[in-house]
């Protein structure tokens, strides 16, 4: 038995034998859509959720669900914004809550004394039909000022990079500017940057987030 119940398989074991075996087998033929969970009350017995992927009834689903919990969090609502990146979306485990993007834990504060964390970012917007590749210190301000459709993604470097990504992607390069085509190369490394990233942004704050707890 674990989290104070087990499935049907097992209350057959314990069961099989005996008037409490035949009653609860017969009752199981008889009711399908039963709750095939067992507690230390014995068999549950009671409706089963609809649609779920076991037949357990709600009680002995959220039972399960906060076992699994325990190892893997639950994505909800942060009681507060993340003190680091400002997120609302945390993941809470039995001994507390941490920033679903940063990763910061919840009810941490950052030491006054220590300066905000610098993370330089190689950034790549697009504009209709064009890509700006720049460097910032600040993205969140320079691309404020900046017009663009989208974030594409960022790489973590700072004007070494970018003059590497601009020597990379000349061929592609408008004259005067940081403003590319965007043509199958660029298309190819920001894939590449971006894949299994919902949010450039997330991962900005996760490095900011790594940078300050580096330094605290």
């Amino acid at each position: 038995m674990e989290g104070g119940f087990f499935l049907h398989s097992t209350a057959e074991t314990a069961l099989g034998r005996g008037v409490g075996g035949r009653e609860y087998r017969a009752r199981m033929a008889t009711d399908a859509a039963a709750c095939t969970a067992v507690d230390e009350r014995g068999p549950c017995g009671a409706a089963s959720e609809p649609g779920a992927p076991l037949a357990l009834c709600t009680t002995h689903l959220l039972a399960a669900h906060d076992w699994v919990a325990r190892e893997h969090g639950v994505t909800d609502v942060l009681p507060g914004a993340c003190l680091v990146c400002g997120s609302r979306v945390g993941v809470r485990y039995p001994s507390g809550w941490v920033c679903a993007v940063c990763e910061w834990r919840l009810g941490e504060v950052p030491d006054a004394d220590v300066a905000p964390p610098r993370v330089d970012v190689v950034y790549y917007v697009r504009w209709r039909e064009r890509v700006k590749i720049g460097t910032s210190a600040n993205p969140r301000q320079r691309l404020a000022a900046i017009p663009h459709d989208e974030v594409l993604a960022f790489e973590r470097g700072g004007r070494s990079l970018e003059r590497r990504r601009h020597a990379e992607f000349a061929g592609s390069r408008w004259p005067g500017g940081e403003w590319f085509r965007f043509d199958e190369p660029i298309v190819r490394h920001v894939a590449e940057l971006a894949a299994g990233v919902a949010d450039p942004w997330n991962v900005y704050d996760r490095w900011r987030s790594e940078e300050l707890a580096r330094r605290t």
